[in-house]
């Protein structure tokens, strides 16, 4: 049974994750890049990529922190670094740069299909890396992972938002081609503006969290 702490934390992991990976937005590159290959291509495509994803996500949760601890880095300077990494990518969503990167990317591995004559895995790259498990998601899950400690409940949370999130993401996937045409691309854009929106604000406490914690400064009550 969760307390209300860790009930709070569970939401705030699931909520992180589900910004950061952004499958809505990701969901009409995934879309773009399978539409040649009918429904078995892109069905195939979708569960790939999704379990590339969860094999990449757990070994940086898990060898993230090891990693960083022989490295030297701190805890409070990778909450820092993840923070400003993920408003960056906050900004990019809401100013839609990051889906016109993504879309670009799509249209260059159309164009290199189309050249080839032929369909290419696109599980890999570029939709499990870097859409789905890139820069952002991978430092989310060593932070998080990271600030679990050795704690079996804190860990098992942090493990099951990624693998909700990642499920989820492979389920609109999967979905991607119904779901694009119902949406619309003025509807999905302004869902990841808001996601944007959202996770600029998750970047912002993390960081502060972090300044805090590095120099021990004192947070007033309230």
């Amino acid at each position: 049974m969760l307390t209300d702490i860790q009930f709070e934390q569970a939401v705030a992991a699931f909520v992180t994750f589900f910004v950061v990976i952004d499958a809505v937005g990701v969901a009409p590159v995934f879309a773009s890049l399978t539409a040649p290959g009918g429904a078995k291509y892109a069905r195939k495509m979708a569960i790939k990529a999704t379990f590339v994803a969860t094999l990449i996500m757990f070994f940086f949760a898990f060898g993230g922190p090891w990693l960083l601890g022989h490295l030297g880095i701190s805890l409070d300077a990778f909450r820092v670094a993840g923070g400003a990494l993920l408003f960056l990518i906050a900004l990019e969503m809401v100013f839609e740069k990051r889906q016109q990167r993504q879309k670009s990317r799509a249209d260059q591995v159309l164009a290199e299909e189309e050249a080839a004559g032929r369909l290419d895995d696109i599980s890999v790259f570029p939709i499990a890396i870097p859409m789905i498990a890139g820069p952002g998601s991978i430092a989310t899950a060593m932070i998080y992972m990271r600030n679990a400690g050795g704690d079996p409940l804190d860990i098992a949370i942090v493990c099951a938002a990624i693998f909700a999130n990642l499920v989820l993401a492979g389920l609109i996937f999967l979905a991607a081609g119904p779901l694009m045409r119902l949406m619309g691309d003025q509807v999905a854009g302004a869902i990841t503006r808001i996601f944007g929106v959202i996770l600029s604000a998750l970047a912002v406490q993390m960081m502060i969290v972090g300044i805090v914690g590095a120099f021990g400064l004192q947070v007033p009550a309230g």
